[in-house]
């Protein structure tokens, strides 16, 4: 009987792309601007594509000999503008996200989030959702030095009681939960490219899916 659920944030609970790429093109454009980049169309399925790493590793991917200072400013710029549209009461969740948090929380789970995030946009995130409501915590990367998921799911795994489930829609979160011998439950409707999750467990089509699934287990 599975006692915790470990989430993953972006793709899983959050519509991330929806203040994400508005604030990767705004700074992308400062980036032109600084003649460090060229002007160039990125289709927002690229943009999807990089959700789910960490900051380090997104632009380490998308231009790896970019200057580490103009790298740490881009960095820092779509940190900001994200946190901006969240403020605004851009963010928007998943339809249905918050009745299936309410019916795994009424169930007796213990609710915890496992993002590559940074520490601000947890703590924007979690004032904004209220989500101290459902969640008993809520860890960043940024906080345990951008370390992987598959590390830093071992603290999780000493503070909680298993067996565990960790669901969502990217390979870092598959290989975080076979680092802990954890089941994973994939989200299709997230950011993973096709095949990406393959041996995954089972699999959501919907946010309001992950209930049911659950009972499976």
């Amino acid at each position: 009987m599975i006692k915790t659920i470990i989430f993953d944030y972006d793709g899983t609970i959050h519509q991330t792309l929806g203040i994400y790429e508005p604030a990767f093109r705004e700074t992308y454009q400062w980036l032109t601007e600084q003649k460090v980049a060229e002007e160039q169309k990125i289709a927002s399925s690229r943009i999807a594509g990089w959700l789910g790493l960490n900051s380090k590793e997104m632009w380490d991917t998308f231009m790896p000999e970019l200057d580490q200072k103009y790298k740490d400013q881009a960095s820092k710029m779509v940190g900001e503008r994200m946190i901006e549209q969240v403020r605004k009461h851009k963010a928007v969740w998943y339809p249905g996200a918050e009745k299936m948090l309410t019916t795994l929380k009424n169930q007796g789970y213990y609710l915890v989030v496992l993002s590559n995030c940074k520490t601000a946009y947890r703590k924007a995130h979690w004032e904004e959702f209220g989500m101290k409501r459902w969640f008993e915590r809520f860890y960043d990367c940024e906080s345990y030095g951008f370390r992987p998921k598959t590390e830093i799911v071992q603290d999780i795994i000493r503070e909680y009681p298993g067996p565990y489930l960790v669901i969502g829609d990217r390979k870092q979160d598959l290989e975080c939960a076979r680092s802990c011998g954890s089941l994973f439950a994939g989200c299709l409707y997230g950011y993973a490219d096709q095949g990406e999750l393959d041996g995954a467990d089972y699999f959501a089509e919907h946010v309001g899916d992950i209930p049911e699934l659950c009972h499976l287990v």
